[in-house]
């Protein structure tokens, strides 16, 4: 069996690395780090239309988008924001006004748009949504978001926002 002896260098540099530890809060259990925000995805933005009307559909409808908006941390229930959806459907392309369309959250922070079927646009099925601070007074920063479809057969997108105070 060997003993080890700690000297006085040993024992300042222990201390030293012990209190920097302390100092920086690693010996606190870990934390769940909360809800994380939504980062915007690239080409989300594309063929936005500011400022699109909220309907009670776009189109015909057939295909429903869905989704929730909590605020990013404590992942609490935003009502009340408006969210913005356009497409490449069965009746226009994603560039066209009566493509686009806008709902708003309920006390869940749930929202539901009926909207024609989302067909592939650039070899991809795929919808865009927007939360748009400028025509909301929140005070939440914008996203955009552009989710794929794995098939052209699904009838249904569903996506979250966790959104960040502005």
């Amino acid at each position: 069996m060997s003993i080890r002896l700690i000297n006085r260098r040993s024992l300042i540099a222990t201390g030293g690395a012990a209190a920097l530890t302390l100092g920086t809060g690693l010996t606190v259990p870990a934390r769940a780090a909360g809800v994380q925000p939504t980062p915007t995805m690239p080409g989300g933005a594309n063929n936005y239309r500011p400022g699109a009307q909220i309907v009670e559909r776009i189109g015909n409808g057939g295909f429903t988008m869905t989704g929730t908006v909590r605020r990013a941390g404590d992942g609490a229930p935003l009502e009340g924001r408006r969210i913005q959806m356009w497409a490449h459907t069965t009746e226009g392309h994603e560039r066209d006004p009566e493509s686009h369309g806008a709902t708003l959250t309920d006390r869940n922070g749930r929202f539901v748009m009926d909207m024609p079927q989302i067909v592939p646009a650039f070899g991809q099925p795929h919808g865009h949504l927007a939360y748009d601070a400028e025509y909301d007074d929140g005070g939440f920063k914008t996203v955009f978001l552009r989710p794929v479809m794995s098939s052209p057969s699904e009838t249904s997108l569903d996506v979250e926002f966790a959104l960040v105070p502005a």
